[in-house]
Formats: C-alpha cells, sequence, structure tokens
C-alpha cells in the first residue's frame, strides 16, 4: 500500500501483523521463501524400505499404480508438551496437529511482537484441520480410553478442539472456533476472522489451519479418473496435469484492524482488503465438483468488498490441484471474474506444486505465499509446468514459470487475489495488498540498550541468540530499540536467561554471537544482572516511536511424542512402587494418570505433577470402578504429596467413606463423552 491509500479503506481493512508456518521441506517461513522463490519442489519420494519401515501395507506397496510421494512434514511428532502444560500422557494422546498448531500459534503472536502468554484481550482464533490418522486410532481403541478415559481420548484428539485449546493454553478471551469447510477451511477461517475484528467481536485475530493426516511415510493408490496424480508430481494449470499430491502443512496469521495495528505500532506484514465466501449450493454436476458461477461470484464480492474493481488485480494465487476439471472450472471462473484486459496481465500461481495439497492448511499456505511475494516484491514461479494449457491463451491470467520481479505502479500499490475451493462447494478469496508505507522516523543518538533473552534451556537459548545475530547483519536489520522494546514486551521470561548490551546493531550482533558461543559479555548492566536472576524487571522507557518488529521466534525443541496409527499398539506406561499390595495398585493408577517416571515422583503433590480437574475426575472414576474406592473428590485438591494422598485413598476404602456427589459428576462426565 502506498500513501495515497484514502482515509475510509483504513475501516474496512485488515492488517496481517504476524504468521509463522511450517510446510513441506521447511520448517519455517524464510526456508518456505527460498524454496518458493527458488523453485524447489518440495514433494518427497520415498523408497519401499521407508514405507514398510513406517508401517506401509505391502500388498498396496507392491501395487502397480501405488505413488510412494507425499509433501510431508517433517518432525511432526516433536513437541515442547511441558511449555504448553501438557504431561506425557496427555502430550502422547494429543493430535499431532494439535501439538504443531499450538507451536506454531506461539510462533506467530511472537512473529507479531505480542507475548504469547500476555496477548492483546480479546483476541479471537479461527482455525480447522483435517481428519487423522491418530484420532481415529485413539477414538477406535478401547485400551487407551480404560487408560485416561474416553473423555479425555476426545478432547485431545477430535479437531473440534483444536480453536479451544489455543485459546485455554494461550489465554486468549476472544471467540473460538473451529472452522471446517474441506479443502477451503483455513482461509475461510481468515475471513471469519477478518469479519469479526471489522465487527468488532474481537480486536486481535488467529487465523489458519493445519493438515497432518499422517506423520509416516505415505503413498497412495492412483486411479483414473482420481484427483491423485499418477506420478507424484502436481503440475496446475499444464496440459500434464493429471492430479494432485497429499501434503501437509500448518500457518497462522495474526490479524488487527488496520487502524489498530498503524496506531499500536505493530509489524504490518500485508493488508487484507475484502473477503467473501460463497457456495455452489447444486449448481454443478456432483457434490465433490466445483461450479463456475458461485467461484466468480466469491471473485467479484471480495473486490466490490475491497472497495476495487477486479481489474487491480496484478496476481492470482488459485487453488489449482492440477486436476483437469478442477484448473478448467477455475480459469473460466477467474477469467469471468476478472474479465478482458488491455494491455495488462495478471500472473498466476499455485503453490500446490511445490507442496502438494495441504487439505485444510492449503488456504493458509497460498495466502502465506503471495504476502511473502508482496514483501519481497517477487513472483515465485508455479513449477514442473512446462506447456501451460490453451485456455490461458484467451484468458487475462498468464502462469508464472519463472521468478521475476513484482513491479510497482504509480497509481495503485501491488494487488492480489487469493483463491481457495473446498470440496462440498465452499468458495473463498480474499483481496491482499502490499504494507503500507511507514514514515520514517528520526535518527536517534546512539546509547546502550540491553537486549534480554531467555528460554527453557541453554540450548535453545544458544540457538536465539544465534538467530538474533544473524537478523541483526541484515541489511534490513531493525532500529536497535524496536529490537529491545520487541524482546521486553513480545516474550514470555523463561528460566534460562542471558542478555547483552550494545549501542547498535552491529555490536549487539557480536555480542550475540559471542552469547551463542559460550561466552559470558563483560559489559554488564543492573537492570540486566536482576534479570539474569529472574526477578521481574521494570525495563524503563525506549521513547515514544518505538515499535514492534518481526525477530526470530522461539526455538521449540521437544521430543518426539509419537503418533498413534492403525497398525500398532499403544505404549503402556506405569511403575508399581510401595508393598502393600492396595498401595502398589493405587500408586499404579496414579503413576498412570499423571505419567510419573515411578515411585519418586509421588513426593510431588498432585498439581504438582501435573494434574488436573478433569484428570482427578477420571482417576477417581477408575478407583470406583476397578478398586471400588469411592474417593472424595476434594482430596485432589488438597496441599499432600502424591505418596501421603495414595494412603488416603487406601483408607478411604478401609474405612468406607466417600463421596456423595462423585458419582453424580462422574455420570455427566461420561454422557458427554
Amino acid at each position: 500500500m502506498t500513501t495515497q491509500t484514502a482515509e475510509h479503506e483504513l475501516e474496512s481493512a485488515v492488517a496481517v501483523v504476524g504468521m509463522s508456518g511450517r510446510f513441506p521441506g521447511a520448517p519455517d517461513l524464510d526456508t518456505y521463501w527460498a524454496n518458493l522463490r527458488d523453485g524447489v519442489c518440495s514433494l518427497s519420494t520415498f523408497t519401499e524400505k521407508e514405507l514398510l519401515a513406517d508401517g506401509a501395507d505391502p500388498a498396496q506397496t507392491a501395487h502397480p499404480a501405488y505413488v510412494p510421494a507425499q509433501g510431508r512434514l517433517v518432525d511432526a511428532d516433536r513437541f515442547e508438551a511441558e511449555l504448553f502444560g501438557f504431561n506425557g500422557t496427555e502430550a502422547a494422546a494429543l493430535d499431532p496437529q494439535h501439538r504443531v498448531l499450538l507451536e506454531t500459534a506461539w510462533s506467530a503472536l511472537e512473529d507479531a511482537g505480542y507475548a504469547p502468554l500476555n496477548a492483546p484481550r480479546r483476541t479471537g482464533v479461527y482455525v480447522g484441520g483435517s481428519p487423522t490418522e491418530h484420532a481415529l486410532a485413539a477414538g477406535t481403541d478401547p485400551a487407551l480410553a480404560a487408560a485416561i478415559g474416553a473423555l479425555q481420548v476426545r478432547i485431545l484428539t477430535d479437531r473440534e478442539f483444536l480453536a479451544p485449546w489455543i485459546s485455554y493454553r494461550l489465554g486468549l478471551d476472544g471467540p473460538s472456533m473451529t472452522v471446517q469447510t474441506a479443502c477451503s477451511t483455513s482461509l475461510t477461517a481468515v475471513h471469519l476472522a477478518a469479519q469479526a475484528l471489522l465487527l468488532g467481536e474481537c480486536d486481535t485475530a488467529l487465523a489458519g489451519g493445519v493438515s497432518i493426516g499422517s506423520v509416516r511415510r505415505q503413498g497412495y493408490v492412483h486411479y483414473q479418473g482420481g484427483i491423485f496424480s499418477p506420478d507424484g508430481r502436481c503440475r496446475p494449470f499444464d496440459e500434464k496435469a493429471a492430479g494432485t499430491v497429499p501434503g501437509s502443512g500448518v500457518g497462522v496469521l495474526v490479524l488487527r484492524r488496520l487502524e489498530d495495528a498503524l496506531a499500536d505500532g505493530d509489524p504490518v506484514r500485508a493488508v487484507i482488503r475484502g473477503t467473501a465466501v460463497t457456495n455452489d449450493g447444486s449448481g454443478k454436476v456432483g457434490f465433490t465438483a466445483p461450479g463456475v458461477d458461485q467461484q466468480t461470484a466469491a471473485i467479484t464480492e471480495a473486490w466490490a468488498a475491497a472497495g476495487l474493481d477486479p481489474s487491480a488485480a496484478q496476481y492470482l494465487e488459485a487453488h489449482g490441484t492440477g486436476t483437469e476439471l478442477g484448473d478448467r472450472i477455475e480459469l473460466e471462473a477467474a477469467s469471468t471474474a476478472f474479465g478482458a484486459r488491455t494491455g495488462t496481465e495478471i500472473a498466476l500461481g499455485s503453490v500446490k506444486s511445490n507442496i502438494g495439497h495441504a487439505d485444510a492448511a492449503a488456504g493458509a499456505a497460498a495466502l502465506i505465499k503471495t504476502i511473502l511475494m508482496l514483501e519481497h516484491t517477487t513472483l515465485a514461479p508455479t513449477v514442473d509446468v512446462t506447456s501451460p494449457v490453451a485456455a490461458l491463451r484467451d484468458s487475462p491470467l498468464r502462469l508464472v514459470t519463472e521468478a521475476r520481479e513484482w513491479p510497482g505502479g504509480p497509481d495503485l500499490p501491488r494487488l492480489a487475489g487469493v483463491t481457495s475451493v473446498g470440496i462440498g462447494g465452499t468458495n473463498v478469496h480474499v483481496v491482499v495488498q502490499e504494507a503500507p508505507e511507514r514514515p520514517p522516523r528520526p535518527h536517534a543518538a546512539a546509547h546502550p540498550v540491553v537486549l534480554p533473552l531467555s528460554a527453557r534451556s541453554a540450548p535453545q537459548l544458544a540457538v536465539l541468540a544465534d538467530r538474533l545475530a544473524a537478523r541483526l547483519r541484515a541489511s534490513d536489520a531493525p532500529p536497535l530499540s524496536d529490537v529491545a522494546h520487541t524482546l521486553r514486551t513480545g516474550r514470555v521470561a523463561m528460566p534460562v536467561r542471558g542478555y547483552v548490551v550494545a549501542t547498535d546493531a552491529r555490536e549487539a550482533s557480536d555480542r550475540l554471537t559471542a552469547r551463542a558461543e559460550g561466552h559470558r559479555d563483560t559489559v554488564t548492566d543492573p537492570l540486566g544482572e536482576a534479570w539474569l536472576r529472574g526477578e521481574d524487571v521494570t525495563w524503563p522507557a525506549l521513547g515514544d516511536e518505538v515499535r514492534r518488529v518481526g525477530l526470530p521466534t522461539y526455538p521449540f525443541a521437544g521430543g518426539s511424542h509419537g503418533a498413534l496409527t492403525l497398525r500398532g499398539p499403544v505404549a503402556e506406561g506405569g511403575s508399581p512402587a510401595p508393598a502393600n499390595e492396595l498401595e502398589t495398585r493405587v500408586a499404579e493408577l496414579v503413576i498412570e494418570a499423571l505419567d510419573l517416571s515411578g515411585a519418586a515422583d509421588l513426593e510431588r503433590t498432585y498439581f504438582e505433577a501435573g494434574g488436573d480437574s478433569l484428570t482427578a475426575v477420571h482417576l477417581a472414576g477408575r478407583l470406583r470402578d476397578e478398586l471400588d474406592i469411592d474417593v472424595p473428590i476434594q482430596l485432589f485438591l488438597e496441599p499432600i504429596t502424591l505418596k501421603d494422598m495414595t494412603n488416603r485413598i487406601v483408607e478411604t476404602k478401609q474405612n468406607g467413606e466417600g463421596d456423595g456427589a462423585l458419582d453424580a459428576l462422574l455420570t455427566e462426565f461420561e454422557a458427554e463423552s
């Protein structure tokens, strides 16, 4: 956006102030952009040995039409559970989609310059996900239900709880909605979030989606006339296009009203000018088929909402599945919406050629790609295309097959449309515009500034320092006062801490590099030393003009918590300890329910061991059903060790005591599950 943007346009505009994502071949957005810019196809092809090692059916892999390809998300089974308050048992049951989405939401807020556990009030969550093997396996495993409870299985695996878990674990008190419109899910979530902001239902919103059907390496069987490619490559709008490739991914964007974002000094990455959602209804040949008319309507309505004519578009990021029917209908709809162009053309692309079809995360992948192109003023190529379809010749659209500059115009900012289409007919279109030019600020006099860092472990702190040093060496490094402001107010204070003192970006980078290599800075500061001691520091003001800036986000380092599959057993846990037989059995149940390592952990209290009210109800139910012990629910709330609690439970059995209200409470929970 240029300074020519009229004031009234700000009233209906939504700023993208932060974003984070992981996609095939890209653990972060910097890598994602490099892959897109360089035309990298990140689809993986697996050997038979790799497939069999991950549990593939030998009979299926031997099928002559089996295609060993996938857009795979590496390390999708890893999760820093403790950061989000999950114990080991809960983390293992928690669907990998939930785990990855939680971490991505955290990173997106940090990218916006907001501390994830201290986000703005009235922050809403609008996200969706895909069906998963883990959830299906969990829901059909009676042993898991017996171990942690049927209700607990459901809330840890069902995708309807994707949004509520983010709101709960990050303390976000705005609307929290899990969105489901099949392949258009995440772009629909963006539409709903933008509408909620404009209606005043929330002041900040997280929007996006996740799709991790399985963490295993998997291929698929190609069927003639099906939606999947016969050769493991996706070629949107190419004469050779014959289908798509399944992919995984996750993307979350942080949205605010543009007026608020500019007033609060947020790092605006792009502007959403208008959005629209339609459905094909019955106006198509079949339920799974796309329709022309309502795809056209979604585009024209979104540009009308933006107060712009579709002719202002310079780029269209299409749904682009690479299927003959889908591409043909999408081209017809887009050509009708954008109309004939005289002298100018609209660039066209689809990220599915790079990463495959990320299902519920596909729209987020496309929107994030478009925002990155706007930021870098570069059009990224659609890969594996050699012969664009003939229909493009009579269209204003031209497929981008090589990276090239995205030129700006004297009268209009860079503008793009992003389309997403879902099976069942839900079409979404978003009009996105380059970020506004920010007026330059007067150069502040150099003076020493403290840059505080923290993490959950020393290795993570070193990684954070190293990444921040690299950011400050870049040619577009932000002002040091903005960096300090973001680190002080936009990060969660963690137990392992460090800091450096510097007067400019170069000095800060050198000192951070030394810190990453294990050298303690010789320059000290009283507030910095208080920070090191773990104190809550009140940092001095850095001036009236400081802004939040995008900086490297938290380097997650959680271990693998695996994933449930339809081919393998659920791991069993628990380790008995005390001598008395009844004590032994009670201790086993306590240790299993709280995922403790053994008897030594019984010296902690229930809440110190990670217990919560839901686990208490489930544990009480198992004590009742398996040992005929009716435990007073208040026992779990008392500040006593688990060992003492175990003894009290045994005494309850021996003395015949109980809690008359427990049966009703358990019945209510079991009915809900």
